[in-house]
């Protein structure tokens, strides 16, 4: 039966045991698994499940990190808004570091930019209404799971007539970003930790394609080590039944049909457009841009921002990073040029990241 909730750490580690035993017994052959969203990466590291899991079970990190997979194009577009005059950038804290190709905000921020951090588009909103002689900007950067508050945030701006406010979206979609790295040949992966954040929005539908075009299973996994644990016990189980399906270990928090109130704040308010994304490239229909109809809160058509050329990182690798080709530590910067308090790139800025979850918390003898 799935995880639920535990009474004390005796029953987890119990539990943990019994899920590591099968484990064991199942990983007769090697199998590599990507844990697709950043916070199963923490996770991992964090309970150093590398350390203990039988050396055929190969554990890779994926593309799940919004801030990672941002590209340095949309970097320098949302840069190049917040220094314009007039304009209040309004962001999650974890884009206040990440670099483009020349600055940051931070750095901007220095500088005199008006950059603000907030917790939740209601502060943007409200950013907007104490300042109506200036533009709010706010960053919409993020996967499924936080789409639905910013689709709220323009429908409340338009019912108030707040023209002030604006959101550039920079959103993306996990289902296409699966089939990518699906049709990938440099990425070799057997089984997926899905998402279990994105799945309580999207539900499991929309990624049973890997399962049924690819042969690639996946188990939707909560984000405790004992989560990831028995999530990896169903992608062995599968393997030793001949099965290929989507499956739900998240019970506790995901269904099979999401949610579909947050489902019809999406489409009404976004639309399916090519993304780019960092390591990746353009992804079709890999994002989500704002439909007709909601122009004047679309920051992009407002402003009629350039287009930025991508600009590659020397020496950084958080594109291999993100396709799960490459270990951080494998990366020539990670822990060198590149740490937690002067990142490089990406990878080491968001909490998410791959590169900063190891440097946390893997051993220095990965390093």
């Amino acid at each position: 039966m799935p995880v639920k909730n535990y009474n004390n750490q005796q029953e987890i580690k119990e539990t943990a045991d019994r899920y590591l035993q099968e484990i064991h017994e199942l990983a007769t052959t090697p199998y590599t698994v990507m844990e697709v969203c950043g916070t199963h990466t923490v996770a991992i590291a964090k309970n150093a499940l590398r350390d203990i899991l039988p050396t055929q079970i190969r554990l890779v990190s994926g593309p799940g990190c919004p801030v990672c997979v941002t590209d340095s194009s949309d970097i320098d577009r949302f840069l190049y808004l917040a220094a314009q005059p007039n304009v209040i950038t309004a962001t999650f804290g974890d884009m206040i570091r990440v670099p483009g190709s020349k600055k940051s905000l931070q750095m901007l921020r220095g500088e005199g930019a008006d950059i603000r951090i907030v917790y939740s588009t209601l502060d943007a909103l409200e950013l907007a209404r104490k300042n109506p002689t200036k533009e709010v900007v706010f960053l919409g950067v993020g996967f499924e799971t936080t789409v639905p508050t910013v689709a709220v945030s323009i429908e409340s701006a338009k019912n108030e007539g707040l023209k002030n406010y604006s959101v550039l979206s920079m959103h993306k979609l996990v289902p296409p970003v699966l089939r990518a790295l699906a049709e990938d040949p440099e990425t070799e992966v057997d089984g997926f930790l899905d998402p279990g954040h994105v799945c309580a929005i999207i539900g499991t539908k929309p990624l049973e394609f890997m399962a049924k075009d690819y042969n690639k299973p996946g188990v939707v996994t909560g984000f405790e080590g004992v989560d990831v644990l028995e999530g990896l016990v169903m992608l062995l189980r599968q393997r030793a039944q001949g099965r290929s399906e989507i499956e739900i270990q998240y019970q506790r928090m995901v269904k099979p049909e999401g949610n579909p109130v947050a489902q019809s704040f999406i489409d009404k308010v976004f639309v399916p457009v090519d993304a780019a994304f960092r390591g990746l490239g353009t992804i079709g229909k890999g994002g989500l841009g704002i439909r007709k109809g909601y122009e004047d809160w679309d920051a992009e058509k407002k402003f009629d921002l350039p287009v930025f050329e991508t600009v590659e990182i020397p020496g950084c690798r958080c594109g291999q990073v993100l396709k799960g080709q490459i270990a951080p530590p494998q990366c020539p910067l990670f822990a060198r040029k590149c740490i937690p308090l002067a990142p490089v790139g990406p990878c080491m800025v968001s909490s998410e990241g791959s590169c900063a979850a190891y440097y946390r918390y893997a051993q220095r003898s990965e390093m």
